[in-house]
């Protein structure tokens, strides 16, 4: 049983409490009227001691006036003072005065207390009360007639006392007896007029509080507390009629705050379904109208629509109905909608809308009077990726009128906003993300990541039905001074424009790609010897022939030198084959440039052999440890500790000095790269102790060192030899495809980790991998791609780009260092982008010395 069971009625409590007040009544009314008998039985006596105090004097008077003896006088004093004398309780007794003493002598008598001497001094009457015994003290006073016989007194001197006392025990114990008993006789009465009043009073009570409670009862939604004041009436006290008030008031309220049953059922069922899958994504506009079917369910709505800015002047606008509109409705609609975007300063227009009708239901025709369109809308702009949306629901008059629909509509509103505006943005952005993950953006082809699968996939195609792959490598000749002379906006500019009619150029299916910097590839599947010779011309002709006029009227022609080779006639990988077309690109340019390569019968023998001579020198080089590092800095643009990046050159017989690029993936196909990696990092140990230098080191790491099981030792040691501190050592991890067991790697990285280094991603953004290293490895820096530094004050994309990966790293709490920062206008840029570090030309060249040395 719960405390509200075990609370008493109110009938109940009355009845309780009207018995405990009768009974406290009768008490304190039994008190009282005792009381009040007991004042008036003492004042009564009062009254009589004081009568037969004068009585008794009077008759001493007369009998001394009638000449009575002495001897006579003094019996009838002794009368009074017998005890059968006593009345009622009621006794009298006389005392001789000291006055009376002296005349007539002394007489036996009790000794007189304080009480009476102050008596006899006053000459006053005194009345004592002690408990139930009551005296009355009354002083003679000598009259003229008694100095006759008192001739040693004046008038007015105290001759005697007379007392006078009583015994009120009697009388108020029989008076208490009898109050009590009549009391008793009359205390039914009390408690049947209470009866009766408690009846009547739980009888208006109960039926007002009936009535109270059935208007309660019949509140099933919040429409019924509308019709809760309609139902009321008297309720017959004003208590309850201002309860019933305060609960109207309290109706009142809910009507403003609170949430209809169904309504708010339906808003959550609602909400299980704004999950944005693919396929949301992919049929958004069918989703739309199975949530407008159940939207209708609850809510009445006649049409939604959706407009979303596509770029700066077109805006796509989407409206969707219930039923087929009318020309002229779907006209009044478009400029309803219309006019409330011209007020949205999200939405600049005038600029091309383009409108789309979309009808959830086939059957039936929605015809609306202008009145009737009336359209509750929420508004917001999606800054990343710059998509505006609006969102708008068209329903019926009377329920705008209902704050509480309107409150769900807004609730509903603001979600599908944020549903229908995520499922475009993620379209987006998952669309661009997946086109800069495949292509270049500068130029817009494939990228070098999508090269390499293109070229794994036609190859594959190859050894399954027996055809011939091409595969051609165009070098621009001399575009470092195209660069330097013009600035790098015209060479990207050039880059792009040639990149166009490199395209033309070629046939459907073919493959054209941005190798990196001035270096395309290209690759024809299913080709012949004759038709690879074709295309080849074609492109050449296309480099001769291309002209690019400047802003001040000036033309740049380019050149290229082209390599080509075939598979499987030339080499039997991928690998091999490209650094036979590299090699042939090579003697185009040490022939005189601006020509093709083609491979003859004893090319393959030649080159290879030029590739067996490379990788005699990679392995003499690593014997004499003729491997050098180079330092590159990387300089902190706010707060920060100074880096540099460790390069590798490999040291020619005729001195001069061969790029990594150059020799690398010789060392890599030969197993040894990891050696090359132990001798730069010892030399570049050495200087670092030798000239005491403090910042950090960026070192890059081919994840084939994961495979190497004496990395982690040697790398040690060499820590240990030339008092390196692990914590300035930052390897760089780059995307490749070496690794193909990303729990491995993840291993090795957390080995480096735990023993204290620092470690960074180098190109950032230049393939998914590289978001997979992010959120598996514990990466310090992040390296973002030189393509999109170098572009970012040409192109906008590049600058969203940089500037996304920056706020992701921020938020990550990651360092970024942007790389390829070649002009002051890159590294403002950079700067404004919130970049730590900067890197590139502009900033330092790669120099054999580190800085301060």
């Amino acid at each position: 049983m719960t405390h509200r069971d075990r609370a008493p009625s109110i009938r109940g409590y009355l009845l309780n409490r009207t018995l405990l007040f009768s009974a406290i009544g009768f008490m304190v009314l039994l008190l009282v009227c005792r009381q009040a008998y007991y004042a008036s039985v003492r004042d009564n006596a009062e009254e009589v001691a004081r009568a037969v105090a004068e009585s008794t004097f009077n008759a001493m008077y007369l009998v001394m006036s009638q000449g009575w003896t002495r001897q006579q006088l003094e019996q009838f004093i002794q009368q009074l003072s017998r005890p059968e004398h006593d009345v009622s309780g009621l006794g009298v007794n006389l005392y001789r005065g000291s006055k009376v003493s002296e005349r007539f002598g002394v007489i036996e008598q009790p000794p007189l207390d304080a009480q009476m001497r102050q008596t006899m001094k006053s000459g006053e009457t005194r009345e004592i009360t002690e408990g139930d015994q009551q005296r009355f003290l009354y002083p003679l006073q000598a009259r003229e007639v008694c100095l006759g016989c008192h001739t040693n007194a004046q008038v007015g001197d105290n001759l005697g006392l007379i007392e006078v006392r009583q015994d009120l025990g009697r009388q108020f114990d029989t008076a208490t007896r009898n109050l009590f008993a009549y009391l008793l006789l009359l205390s039914p009465l009390p408690a049947l007029f209470g009866f009766w009043a408690v009846r009547k009073v739980s009888l208006k009570v109960n039926n007002s509080v009936e009535e109270l409670s059935n208007g309660i009862a019949r509140v099933d939604s919040l429409q019924d507390l509308n019709q809760l004041s309609h139902h009321r009436q008297e309720l017959g006290f004003r208590e309850i009629n201002h309860i019933f008030t305060q609960v109207e008031t309290l109706a009142e309220r809910l009507r403003s705050i609170a949430v209809d049953k169904d309504l708010l059922e339906f808003e959550i069922r609602l909400l299980e379904k704004f999950v944005i899958t693919s396929e949301v994504v992919r049929d958004w506009r069918e989703y739309v109208n199975l949530l407008m079917l159940d939207i209708n369910q609850v809510i009445q709505i006649y049409t939604m629509f959706s407009i979303f800015k596509v770029d700066d002047e077109i805006f796509d606008l989407e409206i969707f109905w219930l039923h087929p509109p009318t020309p002229q409705t779907k006209a009044m609609m478009e400029q309803a909608v219309l006019k409330r975007l011209k007020d949205n300063d999200s939405f600049t227009l005038p600029g091309e809308v383009v409108i789309h009708h979309n009808s959830v239901q086939s059957e039936g025709e929605m015809a609306l009077a202008p009145e009737e369109i009336e359209l509750q809308t929420k508004s917001l702009l999606v800054e990343t990726p710059k998509i505006g949306g609006i969102v708008g629901i068209g329903v019926h008059a009377d329920i705008v009128k209902d704050s509480t629909k309107v409150l769900v509509l807004e609730s509903i509103l603001s979600t599908l906003l944020n549903v229908v505006g995520s499922v475009k943005a993620i379209y987006k952005y998952t669309r661009d993300l997946e086109y800069y993950a495949t292509r270049d953006p500068l130029t817009n082809l494939y990228n070098q990541r999508m090269f390499w699968e293109l070229l794994d996939y036609e190859l594959d195609r190859c050894q399954r039905h027996g055809y011939q792959v091409a595969l051609m490598l165009i070098d621009l000749d001399n575009f470092k001074a195209i660069n330097d002379g013009y600035g790098h906006a015209t060479g990207d500019t050039l880059l792009r424009q040639l990149s166009l009619s490199m395209q033309s150029a070629l046939n459907t299916g073919d493959i054209l790609a941005r190798y990196g910097g001035d270096e395309f590839v290209v690759v024809l599947p299913e080709t012949t010897q004759e038709e690879t010779e074709q295309a080849s011309e074609r492109l050449l002709h296309c480099l001769q022939s291309f002209v690019l006029e400047t802003d001040n009227n000036e033309s740049i022609r380019v050149t290229g030198s082209i390599g080509v080779g075939t598979f499987p006639d030339h080499a039997d990988n991928r690998k091999d084959l490209f650094m036979f077309v590299d090699n042939l690109m090579y003697r185009a340019k040490s022939q005189g440039k601006n020509r093709i390569s083609l491979p003859h019968q004893d090319d393959v023998a030649e080159i290879f052999n030029d590739l067996n001579q490379k990788m005699l020198l990679v392995n003499n080089a690593i014997e004499e440890r003729s491997i050098i590092p180079v330092f590159q800095p990387i300089q902190p643009l706010e707060e920060g500790i100074p880096a540099v990046e460790v390069l590798s050159r490999l040291r020619l017989p005729n001195q001069e000095l061969m790029s990594a690029g150059e020799f690398i993936e010789i060392a890599e196909s030969m197993g040894k790269v990891h050696l090359l990696d132990y001798i730069v990092m010892e030399k570049a140990f050495a200087m670092v102790q030798e000239c005491g230098y403090t910042g950090l080191l960026f070192i890059n790491l081919s994840p084939r060192a994961v495979l190497v099981r004496d990395f982690l030792q040697t790398l040690h040691g060499l820590t240990v030899k030339y008092n390196m501190v692990p914590e300035r050592i930052v390897f760089e991890i780059t995307e490749r495809d070496t690794v193909k067991n990303i729990a491995l790697l993840e291993n090795f990285v957390r080995s480096l980790k735990e023993s204290g280094y620092l470690l960074a991603i180098d190109d950032f953004g230049s393939g998914f991998s590289s978001f997979h290293y992010l959120k598996y490895l514990p990466i310090d820096f992040v390296k973002i791609e030189g393509e999109f530094i170098a572009n970012m004050a040409n192109d906008p994309r590049d600058l969203a780009f940089v500037t996304s990966i920056t706020e992701l790293a921020k938020k990550l709490k990651l360092k970024t260092v942007a790389e390829f920062v070649e002009t002051e206008e890159v590294l403002e840029l950079v700067k404004q982008s919130g970049i730590d570090y900067a890197q590139g030309y502009h900033i330092g060249r790669p120099q054999p010395h580190l800085p301060g040395s």
